[in-house]
């Protein structure tokens, strides 16, 4: 039997299109994550729910289901986004010459929407502590620089292993 041009997962040209899964599983493990926690915490939640703050005090409130779907809907669509890119850029890529860098490609592309995810997720958590426990776990802003620059770093790392890479054939 030949082998299909692709990368791992793709489907060739003419089959029935499939997502390789396992280039999005961080954004979907992140999203059924929070997901459960919501739905273990969403009976101990107060009918109101307070979702914004300034200087560290309540000013807006919502009804806690208004509050979870603000808080997961997003992150579904991220998920979602992340998986159509995946999928179309493996049926695209068929047609590219192949090598060992278009699976990583498709690594970062999928992984990308875990950034917001986790800046959303920790923005749930916040609510749910201050809601739950009257406490604030961080600053947001705080949290989201940290994620960003941890985002800054492996980005960093992806491009320098592919800009030494690209004169070495073996290693792509």
């Amino acid at each position: 039997m030949m082998k299909q041009p692709g990368p791992p997962g793709a489907s060739p040209p003419g089959a029935s299109p499939r997502l390789p899964w396992r280039y999005v599983l961080l954004p979907l493990a992140v999203f059924l994550l929070s997901l459960a926690v919501a739905l273990s915490l969403y009976g101990q939640l107060p009918g109101e729910v307070a979702y914004h703050f300034d200087k560290g005090q309540p000013d807006r409130w919502a009804p806690r289901s208004a509050v979870i779907a603000l808080l997961l809907v997003p992150q579904l669509l991220l998920v979602l986004l992340a998986a159509a890119v995946v999928w179309i850029a493996a049926r695209i890529s068929v047609y590219l010459p192949q090598g060992k860098a278009l699976p990583r490609l498709l690594l970062i592309m999928g992984n990308m929407a875990l950034l917001p995810q986790l800046i959303l997720s920790f923005a749930m958590l916040e609510v749910f502590s201050y809601n739950l426990y009257r406490a604030h776990l961080m600053p947001l802003w705080a949290f989201a620089l940290a994620v960003m620059g941890l985002g800054g770093i492996a980005l960093a790392f992806f491009f320098t292993q592919a800009w030494r890479s690209r004169g070495n054939p073996d290693k792509r």
